[in-house]
């Protein structure tokens, strides 16, 4: 496992690490039990960085976290969780320093621990990216010990501009994968003029990227995958990375062509999105430990050739970049 540095954090974490989504809820049924082994196979594999949230089953997820952690004992990996999205109303004059502070409380007592290593304000409305007082509190709470370091996770590049313009975001959360390639075009770079770490999220494109989704797949009532298609329950960006299902699936059919044999399309994906040196961690779900295990080898690939990434450049080109590109 190959290591990159988390931005002016200066911590030393994995490339590949652990998005703790799926073993908190939202992708259908997956067991305590196989949350707890996959988590553990990824730990076992050399990933040293893990992204949750307190919304992810209701805590589920950082709880799920904290006993493995406890069962391995040892040095523990960097963990990173996020706050905000259990406002209701989810709305930008609700981003207050007490109530971050409270769901921060929470995440701690989850986490069991006395000091978050990074929270993430969770893909807040466009207008929490002006109110500077809140940032203003993410920099006391540093200083009152309960976390570490703050950052952002967003939804648009709009957003990752704006939030990175305050000196304590030390991190912005972003998706980024074959079917969502503008963050490379301006804010990779104006990131690493800043020494902000970019956390990569949804690589996989909700599994679209794995090769493994057709068009006859079933997913669960409470999979969202099923249920946020046209963004129902929160931003259609999060599902599919936003592209309409038949023509990711089109997509995908022309990509199998690129991928070289034996490389599982998951791995070559994840090995797409470390060719970026402004990315500091990828993190990947996992519903077992085979998962989190193959995303991990990911990690020891060797890098896509010249020819081949320029025909993913234009595979994008022709196909998808008219449906994302300027929406977020």
């Amino acid at each position: 496992m190959k290591t990159r540095t988390l931005g002016r954090t200066s911590a030393t974490i994995s490339e590949i690490g652990f998005g703790a989504w799926q073993i908190g809820g939202s992708w259908g049924d997956v067991s305590e039990a196989d949350g707890k082994r996959a988590l553990h196979a990824a730990l076992d594999n050399g990933v040293t960085f893990i992204d949750t949230a307190d919304v992810y089953g209701d805590g589920r997820s950082e709880k799920i976290i904290a006993a493995v952690l406890k069962e391995r004992g040892g040095e523990k990996p960097f963990v990173a969780t996020k706050a905000g999205r259990r406002l209701n109303p989810h709305v930008a004059e609700a981003y207050t320093g007490a109530n971050i502070e409270a769901f921060i409380d929470r995440s701690l007592k989850n986490l069991g621990v006395e000091t978050l290593d990074l929270v993430q304000l969770h893909c807040p409305p466009t207008d929490v990216y002006y109110h500077p007082e809140l940032f203003g509190a993410l920099d006391q709470l540093v200083t009152k010990g309960k976390i570490r370091h703050y950052g952002v996770s967003v939804e648009r590049i709009e957003e990752a501009l704006k939030a990175i313009e305050y000196p304590g975001v030390a991190t912005v959360q972003i998706i980024y994968n074959i079917f969502r390639q503008r963050p490379h075009d301006l804010f990779f770079a104006e990131a690493r003029k800043k020494n902000v770490g970019i956390i990569v999220r949804v690589p996989l494109a909700s599994g679209l990227l794995s090769g493994k989704i057709g068009r006859d797949t079933v997913f669960a009532a409470d999979d969202h995958r099923n249920f946020n298609r046209h963004g129902e329950a929160f931003d259609v960006g999060e599902t599919f990375a936003g592209v309409p299902f038949e023509v990711a699936l089109e997509a995908v059919d022309e990509l199998r062509r690129l991928v070289p044999a034996n490389v599982p399309m998951a791995q070559f994906a994840l090995r797409w999105i470390l060719a970026q040196e402004a990315v500091s961690v990828v993190i990947p779900g996992a519903r077992n430990a085979e998962q989190a295990q193959s995303n991990a080898a990911a990690s020891a690939l060797a890098s896509i050739d010249g020819a081949t990434m320029e025909a993913i450049a234009a595979l994008y080109e022709r196909l998808i970049k008219v449906h994302v590109h300027q929406r977020w």
